[in-house]
Formats: C-alpha cells, structure tokens, sequence
C-alpha cells in the first residue's frame, strides 16, 4: 500500500459544534483559534487554565466541570483530545470514531484521524502545513512561509509559481532547519525577553515581537496576550498560563520571576509574552530587575498600547488638533480614595485633556464621581472600548456622569478601556477601523 498522505481540508466550523476534552495548556493554545473560526466550544474538563477561565466568565466557551463521557461527543463536528493520559485520550477517540466524528489527539498523533497543521495567517491568508505527522518539519516549512509572508519575499496575491519559487530556497530550509534544532537543545545560560503582544489583535505584535516569539523554547503567557499567537508555537515549547484574572485564580509575581529566571538559568529562551506594553501597567520593570539581579539577560521589545490602540479602533483619536493637546493615562484597579491608590484624582479632574483609564470598568462608578466632584464638566464625553482591536469590541459612549450606568446597562466587560475627554465625540461613532 502506498504511504498514508492526509486529505488536507479548510473546515467551516462557523455556529458547529466542537468538543474539547481538557483544560490544560494544550487546550489553551487550541480554543483561541476554534474561536477565531466561529466554533461553538464546549470544553469538558474538571478545572481549566486561568485563560479559559477567562474565556468561559466571557461567555465565549461552555465549560462542563467534569470528567469526560461518551456521550458529550453527540452533536459535535470535531472533537479535540487535549490530554496528556493516553488512555483517558483513547476513550475520547473511541468515542469519536464510534459516532464517525474526526477527533485530534495531542498525546498520540499516530492514533488521531485529524492532525492540527503548523498554521502562519497574514491578513486574510491562513497557510496550514501538514508534513506527514512530522510536527518539526511542518514548523520548519511554515516558519519559512511566515518569513517570506512578513519581508515581503512572498506576494500572498503573487501568482503559484512565483510563491513556488520563493519556496524552494534551499538555503532558507537550512536555516529554518538550524533554527528548530536550535530551539530544541538548550546550552549553557539562556535569556529572557519581555514582549509586549498588542491590544488583542495578534497581526498587532510587533515585526520584532513575532520574529523573537518564534525562537522561544519556553513562553510565559497572559490571559490578555493574544491566543492565535500561543497556536503558532510548535509543540516543544513550554507554554506557562501566567494569567492574572480579576477575582479569580493568579500566580504571585514572585513566582512568575522565579519561572523566567530558573528557565533561564536552564539554558532556554524564554519569552515572557503580555498584552499591549510590557511597561504600561505591567509590571515589566518588576520581572527586568528580578531577571537582572539573578544574571541574566533580558530584553524589551515594546507593544502597542491598549490606552491608545482601543480607542483609535473605536475611532476616538486621543489627541486632535483644536480639541486637546494633552493625554494621561492612569490605572483604576484602586477606587478613588483608597489608600493603595497613587493617582492625584482631583488633579487629573483638573486636566483639559483626555484621560486614558486601563483596568477601570470595576470602579467607573467612583471614577467619574471623583473627576466630576474634582471640577470636571457633567457634559464631557466618555467612552469605554471592551476588547479593542478584537474581533469582540463593543464600544458604549455616554457623558461622563452617565458613563456609569451606561457600561453597567450594556453589561460591558473586562478588559476595557475609558476614555473621558472631547475627543470622544470628534468623530462620529460610525467611524473606526474595525476588526478585520
């Protein structure tokens, strides 16, 4: 019989049905792209990641809170076995096969009847690379498409043979080839570098970012990074859900240093992967001194903002010439007169210009209070960008002594931006570049 060669397919999971079994860090690097399809997700677990957690409090995914049986496999297209218990895996599969449901199983490649391609998107372009179960090859060829895709070597609306030829450089193989191989053996003191992975829209990470994702042995990941990013890693990298959700499961700072500094110290190329900028609310100078006190190397590749990227989304320009001339961005995680708060209040009120406020939604109430008791204008306009960039962004205005029971009647959610200042209102609310 001749080789087994899989059937490559694009499935249209819009509004289907997927199961997940398993709420570990596999599942959290398979949901955000079942998302980004459209999938209708229900993930059967007894607990879940930080991450997921974050994604079920959203709505965006069902969570069944217990062990997996045969049955949850009725009604689904695709069945997702993200477990590291081959047996438990086998049942799924069984499972699967019985009702002739295509099942992916992260223990056991050989034993799935669906394998997940090494996937790179530009823009509209999704490129999924499938190397005969060979999960290093599949990167190697991919991570070479990505390459030409970003400089340019590869026109994505170029006609077959020139992508063709831009394909068959030998010597990109061998360099991706070499890079894999690098990322595989770690030696000697490795690194750090804090990347900041923009506002939720991944293409938003910048070209440095992406590049340097890429070489990573060993990612510490937020819940506010973006997924689709997490799924472009190959399966030898240690993914570590650092994710800090409010009111809910958080790994203290000190022990995301001690992960950077001893997987480091190991020898590994450790990205340490955030939301919008690492230094902006981030605690990034905190984890730079730890790494820089143990001896070892670290970096920063700066992101793009969500202070600025989520209103520009929402096309709420912060700045305008005529309107203001100054911009401030605080943190309102600290209500207004509480002795852990650092922010002058009645100083900000003062301000003409527009305040920026990350991680505020929670106390919006007490915010405008307090800029409204500190002189600011009842009529200034307002704003609150939920998931700016994303594919999720809502977007409420209302003047700031409504701003409140606007967001609270929309049922807006974490993560939100607010914007107060007349810059709200410069544009019309039809204008903006939404998510694409």
């Amino acid at each position: 019989m001749p080789k087994e060669s899989p059937y490559p397919l694009g499935l249209r999971l819009n509004g289907r049905r997927v199961l997940v079994v398993g709420g570990g860090t596999v599942a959290t690097r398979r949901v955000p792209p079942l998302l980004a399809a459209g999938a209708d997700v229900t993930i059967v677990s007894p607990d879940v990641s930080p991450a997921l957690h974050a994604l079920v409090d959203r709505g965006r995914v069902r969570w069944q809170a217990r062990r997996f049986e045969p049955s949850d496999v009725d009604g689904a297209w695709l069945v997702h076995a993200a477990l590291d218990d081959a047996a438990a895996a086998a049942v799924v599969s069984a499972a699967a096969a019985e009702r002739r449901v295509f099942c992916v199983r992260a223990d056991d490649r050989h034993e799935a009847t669906a394998w997940t391609p090494a996937v790179t998107r530009h823009g509209p372009v999704t490129v999924a690379v499938l190397s005969g179960g060979d999960p290093r090859r599949s990167m190697t060829v991919r991570d070479r498409i990505a390459a030409g895709l970003a400089d340019g070597r590869l026109d994505p609306v170029a006609s077959g043979a020139d992508v063709a030829a831009g394909a068959g450089n030998a010597d990109a193989s061998d360099a991706g080839e070499q890079r894999q191989d690098d990322k595989a053996a770690p030696r000697g003191i490795g690194s750090v570098t804090l990347i900041g992975a923009g506002p939720g829209d991944p293409e938003l990470i910048t070209v440095k970012g992406r590049r340097l994702l890429a070489t990573a042995t060993v990612v510490v990941a937020d819940h506010l990074a973006p997924g689709l990013l997490l799924d472009e890693l190959g399966p030898d990298v240690e993914v570590v859900d650092a994710a800090k959700l409010p009111f809910g499961p958080q790994r203290g700072q000190e022990e995301i240093n001690r992960i950077l500094v001893d997987r480091a110290l190991a020898g590994h190329t450790v990205v340490r992967l955030k939301g919008g900028d690492s230094y902006i609310f981030g605690r990034g100078a905190e984890e730079v001194l730890a790494c820089a006190s143990a001896g070892v190397p670290v970096t920063v590749v700066p992101g793009v903002t969500s202070a600025f990227a989520a209103p520009a989304a929402a096309g709420i320009p912060v700045t305008q010439r005529g309107v203001t001339h100054d911009v401030v961005v605080v943190t309102g995680h600290i209500p207004p007169g509480e002795p852990g708060s650092l922010v002058d209040w009645p100083a900000i009120a003062r301000l003409r210009g527009t305040v920026c406020i990350l991680m505020g939604l929670a106390n919006i109430e007490a915010i405008a209070a307090a800029l409204l008791d500190g002189g600011r204008d009842p009529a200034t306009p307002a704003a609150a960008v939920q998931e700016g960039t994303t594919p999720y962004q809502r977007v409420v205005r209302a003047p700031l002594n409504e701003i409140a029971a606007a967001t609270a009647a929309a049922d807006l959610r974490s993560p939100a931006v607010v914007i107060v200042g007349d810059v709200a209102a410069t544009l019309p609310p039809t204008i903006g570049s939404a998510p694409t």
